[in-house]
């Protein structure tokens, strides 16, 4: 009767997570597009397995968005678009951690942690999935991209540094960052900070598009993103995907 019990479990335990994984991909198929508010807020409820309520504030400059930091009640978020001319390239958002959000609201309000690495996975499939109708050879282009698990800063300062999000690597392969910073509400490495610095995830997000034009050779790999005040961060009308963003 105890192996039955214990089969029935992981039997469960398998189908649940079966179910979340096609609710996680639903959610994918819906994401909103870049410069909309609701991109980061999507972005809150797939990192942190949530479905509360967020309030997004998306800024046209980088100085805000750098000095801007999320609070848990009420639970308010920040975004800002790096632009390739009138092409986003980079999404960057700031959201609360799943365990400040259990702490807030209860254990049945947030999930177990993603992070941004999963969403970029999330968006690769994406872009190969419009790429397979588009440009069937891109989409196999895209298809050999390697998504690199890139571990989070634990400082805004390295959170804020310049990186290439797409770059060609030494085994010749197109590689995709997703730089971000986590510091979870739960960490005692993390109790001496000041409380408005504890509990977040911050993450630097390539876009469908930006991999979609690395893919079909519109945009080389290797574009410098920085997040100093000139950084561009409204679309322009200069339609030309080769402009440096650096």
């Amino acid at each position: 009767m105890l192996k039955l019990r214990r089969g029935q479990v992981l039997l469960a335990t398998l189908l649940l997570s079966t179910i979340y994984s096609q609710i996680a991909s639903a959610q994918v198929l819906n994401f909103p597009e870049p410069e909309s508010s609701e991109f980061c807020s999507r972005v809150q409820q797939l990192l942190a397995n949530t479905n509360l309520p967020s309030t997004n504030t998306v800024f046209d400059n980088m100085p805000d968005y750098r000095s801007s930091k999320p609070s848990v009640s009420p639970l308010n978020i920040y975004q800002v678009v790096t632009y390739s001319d009138a092409m986003p390239m980079i999404v960057s958002c700031k959201v609360k951690t799943a365990d400040h959000l259990r702490s807030e609201y209860g254990d049945d309000n947030a999930g177990k942690q993603r992070f941004c690495p999963d969403v970029t996975r999330i968006t690769l499939q994406a872009a190969i999935r419009e790429l397979e109708t588009e440009n069937p050879s891109a989409a196999e282009t895209a298809q050999t991209y390697i998504v690199e698990d890139t571990e989070p800063f634990s400082t805004g300062q390295s959170y804020l540094s310049d990186f290439e999000a797409v770059f060609e690597g030494a085994d010749g392969n197109i590689h995709i960052a997703s730089y971000g910073l986590q510091t979870d509400w739960e960490n005692w490495l993390f109790w001496l900070l000041p409380e408005r610095l504890r509990g977040q995830t911050y993450c630097h997000l390539p876009t469908v598009d930006y991999i979609k034009a690395i893919a079909t050779g519109a945009m080389e790999p290797g574009s410098i993103i920085h997040t100093r005040d000139d950084a561009p961060t409204r679309a322009t009308a200069d339609a030309n995907p080769n402009s440096d963003n650096s």
